[in-house]
């Protein structure tokens, strides 16, 4: 055998044994039920999934202002104008452009910032931000349902401790049993502790790391609140609060400004990460931070250093819905859209009511929905989701492990480009799976029923209880 053919084996040997333990991690993720797949979207299925919610990409002023602008780039003489298709490189080396410069000033003056920093994504920014900025000894302190990419940056942190908060849980609550402590109770635990002295001088830093919107329970954060805990117990500053407001921006504050704009405290919140590709329909994010923290992440952050910087009809795209936003052309559609949620969630609501839903399959919360993401709890989201996919209704499961076992949903994001006629129909189809579902168990109740009968091992009574509770 030759050297060449050996070698080819040894290759394909390494690839089968690999092969056998990926396949095997794959099985069991598929015996689970959580095995991942990626799916298109069929032509003419309502929206009721992505998270475009002001439904710009399909605004005709935006597609008009976005086509001039790349025809307006394509009309410049060459070597005079950006590079159409790519930005050649990093922005380190010859990516970086005046163009996005500018973008970035023109953002950050929009949010009340003093700078900005641009990032492939809105998780490119949340890794390279906690993974360069929290030094050995630091702590971060996040909401326990905080976003994957935090996490990601987390991990590669040099900070000394990373400490979970109870999900928007500020103020210590007497006799509240919990997995995870409230915010107050984690800051005074580290204040108080071994090296608490080094947080009450200042020393240290303390890093708390919360959403402006959460994106599987569309409840806003206590930012407020937070602020006011934070600066309580570390009174030297040494708090540095940093919101991701990915699914904030667009939806709450003065034309979309996010939610330390709406609540004024861009002075007491020390970093934003914000992200194009929810409201703003782009692609993208950025850091709203000081001239100084920018020039660090410039030389620190990986995620921005050793990447190709952003394409010219990425930052145009960007730059489009920006203008869109602060000429107020937005407006209609975000009115629109805060009318269409609330009716959503009173239709939800009153088919539980109505239809007398058992919790465990059909529930939605009373509180009023502060955002476009309306979770239907159910304990079968796969075959919810599926049932209204084959109607024509695109909406997905989210099952553990992206949402804790036990709250499992269907997730329904309404948008300005949906109709009440739209939002009547997926209701109604819900309504119909609940029944199908209802009919299915009464089914089964009887199978078992006469199987009993047969084998004389049911009383008359259990066996009415049987049938009583499929009725339920």
């Amino acid at each position: 055998m030759s050297e060449s053919t050996k070698s080819q084996r040894s290759q394909n040997e390494l690839g089968c044994s690999l092969d056998i333990v990926l396949n095997s991690l794959l099985n069991r993720r598929l015996s689970r039920n959580q095995l991942r797949r990626l799916t298109t979207v069929p032509c003419g299925m309502v929206d009721f999934s992505s998270n475009a919610y002001l439904s710009l990409s399909s605004q005709s002023a935006v597609q008009q202002a976005f086509l001039t602008r790349l025809q307006a780039a394509a009309s410049t003489p060459e070597n005079a104008g950006p590079a159409l298709l790519g930005s050649g490189g990093s922005r380190l080396l010859d990516g970086n452009s005046s163009y996005a410069e500018s973008l970035e000033r023109t953002i950050a003056a929009f949010h009340g910032a003093q700078a900005g920093l641009l990032f492939n994504s809105a998780m490119d920014a949340n890794v390279g931000l906690f993974s360069c900025v929290p030094q050995p000894g630091d702590v971060i302190v996040y909401d326990e349902l905080i976003h994957a990419s935090v996490h990601d940056g987390m991990r590669m942190s040099r900070a000394g401790q990373k400490v979970p908060f109870r999900h928007n849980r500020v103020w210590d609550v007497p006799g509240a049993r919990s997995l995870n402590k409230s915010l107050e109770e984690v800051l005074g635990s580290l204040i108080h502790g071994p090296d608490g002295h080094l947080f009450q001088s200042g020393d240290r830093h303390v890093f708390i790391a919360v959403e402006g919107i959460y994106s599987m329970d569309g409840d806003v954060a206590p930012l407020a609140e937070i602020v006011d805990c934070v600066e309580r117990y570390l009174p030297q500053r040494n708090g540095y609060i940093v919101v991701d407001e990915a699914h904030s921006i667009g939806i709450l504050g003065k034309r979309g400004r996010g939610l330390v704009c709406e609540l004024g405290l861009e002075q007491r919140v020390w970093a934003r990460v914000l992200g194009f590709g929810k409201a703003l329909g782009c692609t993208g994010g950025i850091i709203l931070c000081s001239p100084i923290t920018r020039a660090y992440l410039i030389n620190y952050a990986r995620t921005l250093i050793y990447t190709t910087a952003m394409a010219f009809p990425t930052l145009a795209s960007i730059e489009t819905v920006y203008g869109f936003l602060t000429t107020g052309q937005a407006e209609p559609l975000l009115h629109n859209l805060r009318l269409l949620i609330r009716e959503a969630h009173k239709a939800f609501e009153e088919l539980c009511i109505r239809e007398n839903a058992p919790a465990e399959l059909l529930r939605v919360s009373k509180e009023k929905p502060e955002s476009p993401i309306i979770p239907i709890f159910t304990s079968q989201p796969r075959s919810l989701a599926g049932y209204c996919q084959t109607r024509g209704f695109m909406v997905r499961p989210i099952v553990a492990p992206t949402v804790p076992k036990g709250r499992e949903r269907i997730r329904v994001c309404i948008h300005a480009a949906n109709s009440m006629p739209e939002i009547r129909g997926l209701v109604e189809t819900v309504a119909a799976w609940l029944a199908t579902w209802r009919t299915a168990d009464l089914t089964k109740a009887m199978i078992l029923q006469q199987r009993s009968e047969a084998d004389g091992q049911v009383s008359l009574a259990s066996k009415r209880e049987v049938v009583d509770k499929a009725k339920l």
